[in-house]
């Protein structure tokens, strides 16, 4: 994720937080200051000493003890790598006046190691940093480093990088796997000892793999190979955990790893509580994912809970001592191209908002929810002091009127300036070393196509959205699951590009790799095509490139449809606040703000139809900020955007394809509600 322009948010209202008296107080690991040598023995006896600090289990009475004092964590989850840094402080803050005791969350493999040995722990990669802020918060830490972590986040948060090795077994005992996670581990878990609780910081418990029983694979010796690892850099004092759904404990749990459970509201707490006991028969019971909401997939509507059922379900756990984790506490954004995507009959992207309908809305914000769940910890155990922070300040902008810059290949040689890779047949995203975002694929036809022909890609190869182009003119879209059909005409030697989109690889609920790109070569008629050129593409690159690229490229086309890009730069004339970008009339494509990939818009198919913009992103009064957009099939007839004061999550302006479980799926059906895991 690019980094939001650097900026201190004031810290002042966390003293009450740091202040409150509590049983707990989760301290950061510190240095001792230098002092007279004839002081420091006298100061070794009136500081807690990091050797008295313990959480364990109470087997014999069902309960957690923390410092030998009975104890019970009502948690919620927070994602620091989808909320920016300059946040993070604010969501903690608010999710401590909200009555939790600890906050729950993931660390993603892919987001710190992006190449090979390559580690990323900087800006709103810090995770020290924000271990550091949960600490000043006052709250304690429910770590879940994986290496699988789901969370709806590309591939479940393991590197792209893996496929590298196309026959690789993914969450299995394949050495090659094991190799690269064990590499990974000796650097991750050596930064989060000190921060253990017992060594003086705020981690209470660790997560080993991620609902694994869910995997199908059920391989124990990869678990126990992990757990090794766990306990072999961090030690037997830490307490290490697995969390399952119920129909996963038999294959997700492993003797010597405390084991919990996650539900949602509308299931059955005393039938699933009832399994947990034959799989963890004495300790406390823990729901580690109690779901406030849920996610959203492009195609279908915002999903909600009810406010009732949330805080009526979190009630009955709280009054039999269980303790919770609530699943999304503050859910946040899928910047960039981090989302994921699941497979149930068929293949669901998941929105660029990750709101989750949750307690802290995606803006940061209370909502009712909150304010119920509030209540209903309040009867458990003590509510910090003070009222919670009101709403941010939300700005209104626009419309804003777009300048063509020029269609995607036009800037070819900026966006690839390597040049293409060749190959008789298309290679995969991975192949060529293409995490995220976009490749071009070339060929030229080999003879004269003169009637409408069909052009396809056999056994659903396309992964995941293909925009084909005939000498620059576009013609239409193939995607993952569809039944498009498209027809091409061309000359001999017309030059054939389709441009290969990934929409966010698996994160949960499939044992198979998800390549991306052309995984079989394209067939025109009865045709093979072959000699590819395939251009992986740095747009993210071109777009921080501050002038406008029509100096780059003067040459328009007069009626623009396919990949092309768009620019304006606008000022704030008053006081800037957060914000939503509408895209009224656009079809589908990226978005950034002053260089910052906001994320993925789909306009036409929706739910969503705004784009969060946090206020730091925007340069305030007096200075110019840039917009870009690269739609990908067709703009507006005005190309303009506007900035709205609140989100519209669950809209679609236009009838579209609409995901269906039946085998066969054509455009414009009826709409089908489909389950959630």
């Amino acid at each position: 994720m690019p980094e939001f322009p650097p900026r201190n948010p004031p810290r002042d209202r966390r003293t009450a937080v740091s202040d409150y008296r509590t049983p707990v107080s989760a301290m950061a690991p510190k240095k001792p200051p230098c002092l007279p040598s004839l002081l420091l023995p006298l100061l070794t006896l009136l500081l807690p000493q990091a050797d008295t600090r313990s959480f364990v289990v109470d087997r014999d009475n069902d309960r957690f003890l923390l410092d030998g004092v009975p104890f019970r964590y009502v948690s919620g989850s927070l994602h620091y790598f989808r909320v920016p840094r300059v946040l993070w402080a604010d969501r903690l803050f608010k999710m401590r006046m909200s009555g939790l005791n600890a906050v729950q969350f993931y660390v993603p493999w892919n987001y710190h190691e992006p190449e090979p040995g390559v580690y990323n722990f900087h800006g709103s990669r810090d995770l020290i940093a924000f271990l550091n802020e949960a600490a000043i918060a006052n709250l304690l830490v429910i770590l879940r480093p994986g290496p699988y972590i789901c969370a709806e986040w590309d591939m479940g948060g393991l590197p792209a990088w893996l496929l590298r090795k196309p026959k690789i077994h993914l969450r299995t005992s394949d050495p090659d796997f094991l190799a690269a996670v064990d590499s990974w581990f000796k650097v991750l878990l050596p930064k989060i000892h000190p921060w253990l609780y017992h060594n003086g910081g705020n981690i209470i418990s660790i997560q080993v793999e991620n609902e694994y029983g869910s995997y199908r694979a059920c391989d124990f010796n990869y678990m126990r190979h992990l757990a090794g690892l766990f306990r072999a850099i961090l030690g037997d004092e830490i307490l290490l955990f697995t969390t399952d759904g119920p129909e996963g404990l038999k294959c997700g749990s492993l003797e010597g790893l405390y084991t919990t459970v996650d539900f949602g509201p509308a299931d059955n707490m005393t039938k699933i509580f009832t399994l947990l006991r034959k799989y963890e028969p004495h300790g406390p019971l823990v729901n580690s994912e109690y779901y406030t909401g849920w996610l959203d997939y492009w195609g279908q509507n915002h999903s909600t809970r009810s406010v009732h059922s949330v805080t009526n379900g979190l009630e009955n756990m709280l009054k039999l001592g269980a303790s919770v984790n609530m699943y999304m506490f503050h859910g946040g954004t899928n910047f960039g191209y981090w989302n994921g995507a699941d497979e149930k009959g068929r293949f669901l992207p998941i929105t660029t908002s990750y709101d989750y309908d949750a307690p802290i809305s995606e803006a940061g914000d209370p909502t009712p929810k909150l304010f119920a769940l509030r209540d209903v910890i309040s009867k458990f155990q003590e509510i910090p002091l003070g009222p919670l922070p009101p709403p941010s300040p939300k700005m209104m902008l626009g419309p804003l009127t777009l300048h063509l810059d020029g269609d995607l290949l036009a800037f070819l040689n900026y966006l690839c300036p390597q040049g293409p890779i060749y190959s008789i047949l298309p290679m995969t995203f991975e192949a060529v070393k293409q995490d995220h975002g976009f490749v071009l694929y070339r060929t030229y036809l080999s003879n004269t196509v003169s009637e409408p022909t069909r052009f396809w890609v056999p056994n659903n190869g396309v992964h995941d959205r293909a925009y084909v182009m005939v000498d620059g003119v576009f013609h239409g879209v193939l995607e993952r699951n569809m039944k498009h059909k498209l027809f091409l005409t061309g000359q001999v030697g017309a030059k054939l590009d389709v441009l290969l989109e990934s929409m966010g690889r698996l994160s949960f609920g499939s044992n198979t790799s998800d390549f991306k790109g052309l995984i079989e070569p394209p067939v025109l008629g009865q045709t093979i095509l072959t000699r590819w050129l395939m251009f992986p593409l740095k747009v993210d690159k071109l777009v921080k490139w501050w002038f406008p690229l029509q100096l780059l490229k003067r040459s328009h086309p007069q009626t623009p449809s396919g990949p092309t890009f768009y620019s304006t730069m606008f000022a704030i004339l008053g006081s800037s606040g957060d914000t939503f970008l509408y895209l009224p009339g656009w079809t589908k494509g990226q978005v950034w703000i002053n260089g910052f990939n906001l994320g993925r818009y789909w306009t036409k198919r929706g739910p969503q139809q705004t784009l969060y913009v946090p206020r730091p992103l925007l340069y305030p009064r007096g200075a110019l900020n840039k917009i870009t957009l690269l739609e990908l099939e067709n703009a507006p007839p005005q190309p303009q955007v506007q900035f709205l004061d609140r989100p519209i999550l669950n809209s679609t302006l236009h009838r579209t394809y609409v995901y269906s479980l039946s085998a066969e799926v054509q455009s414009d059906p009826e709409p089908m509600q489909l389950s959630g895991h």
